[in-house]
């Protein structure tokens, strides 16, 4: 037996003495003491933050669960739960009183909450065409505005376009006297049409076409836009106290949204399968996924635009802006409500420079061709 009492033993292989040994375990103790109590401090926790949609969730909004999924709220230390809404009317009442930090809310909503005192500001526009507009049956006679006269027309009262019905008619040259106005069930607003229940309906296209669709039915679809009547579809918004104190929050959380958005612009059949694996209840109902790649087919059309091309997606033109004030306070807003100021509702100071070549926005109007053939 070998007598290991008078020399340093050596552990095999390394040559190192256990007194080596011993003490460099020593030092590595006090190391990793030193590193686990350093950890906290180092690491910082994703910051949770809340975003409502302005409905459920749907093709025209997947690019929110794109940019969770591909880590760009992650990557900028964000830990962000996406929750539908109830009409962008409440969206932005949500928004307003704290129970969202950020709202995706069509234009309309924001502008009619800040009338009635909510502190809202849009930091970006994400849509530019709220989709307002007449749809009709694909073997319809209607071709032109005034060929409504006569005509039996479905609306939804309570909706987002209905309120500006009287605001198209005005610029179109419509005797509103001469058509006939049917308040219906949003539930049946769609069916009614195919059914030929009624010649047309006020409807938002983005929602309503894919249902129509869905059906079989060919379908035609009157934009308001066309006529001048315009709102945004999709804005970025929080409340003031929030965009004061934390810019860069903000910039994040819309950078983020914005880069989903991108993504999908340029891959939109890999949008929807992350769509799917995000919300996967809406791949196996019936029509699901064609639904949300017809509602992103959609939105997506209402990407192509002025601002977008000619600045970065998220610009908001504040003449627009302005314009889409001026009609919310004519048709939308109760009479005692407060016009807001277009310079404290409305801002660019955080849009990107997300920008799309010339060839990149070619791809993308390849992509939406069937559905500009729809919108006219």
């Amino acid at each position: 037996m070998t007598d290991d009492t008078r020399r340093p033993a050596t552990f095999p292989h390394t040559g190192l003495t256990r007194r080596s040994a011993l003490k460099a375990a020593a030092a590595l103790a006090v190391t990793g003491a030193t590193t686990r109590l350093a950890a906290p401090a180092l690491a910082q926790a994703a910051r949770p933050v809340k975003l409502t949609l302005p409905w459920l969730a749907n093709g025209s909004t997947l690019f929110a669960y794109v940019a969770k999924n591909q880590g760009f709220f992650k990557k900028r230390g964000i830990d962000i739960t996406i929750s539908r809404g109830f009409g962008s009317v409440a969206a932005a009442q949500a928004v307003g009183a704290g129970e969202f930090d950020f709202g995706f809310i069509f234009a309309g909503g924001t502008i009619l909450g800040a009338a009635r005192g909510l502190p809202l500001v849009a930091v970006s526009t994400l849509g530019y065409d709220a989709t307002m507009g007449i749809a009709l049956r694909g073997d319809s006679p209607i071709k032109t505005a005034k060929d409504l006269q006569g005509k039996k027309i479905g609306t939804v009262p309570t909706s987002a376009e209905s309120p500006y019905w009287p605001a198209f008619a005005r610029k179109a040259g419509i005797d509103t006297g001469a058509v006939t106005m049917v308040q219906m069930d949003n539930r049946v607003l769609e069916q009614s049409l195919v059914n030929k229940q009624v010649d047309a309906i006020t409807a938002i296209g983005t929602s309503s076409i894919p249902v129509i669709m869905a059906m079989k039915e060919p379908c035609r679809f009157m934009l308001w836009s066309t006529a001048g009547i315009t709102l945004y579809a999709g804005q970025v918004v929080t409340r003031q106290d929030v965009f004061a104190k934390d810019k860069e929050l903000c910039r994040a959380v819309n950078d983020a949204l914005t880069e989903g958005l991108a993504y999908a612009l340029k891959d939109p059949e890999a949008g929807v399968d992350i769509f799917l694996k995000e919300i996967p209840e809406m791949g196996i109902t019936a029509g699901g996924k064609e639904n949300a790649r017809i509602s992103q087919g959609l939105m997506h059309y209402t990407v192509i635009s002025k601002e977008a091309e000619t600045q970065s997606i998220g610009y908001t033109d504040m003449t627009k802006a302005s314009e889409m004030v001026d009609m919310v306070m004519e048709f939308g807003a109760p009479k005692d409500a407060k016009k807001p100021l277009v310079s404290e509702l409305f801002t660019n100071e955080l849009v990107g420079s997300v920008k799309f070549s010339p060839e990149e926005w070619a791809k993308v109007k390849k992509n939406v061709a069937e559905y500009a053939a729809i919108l006219g």
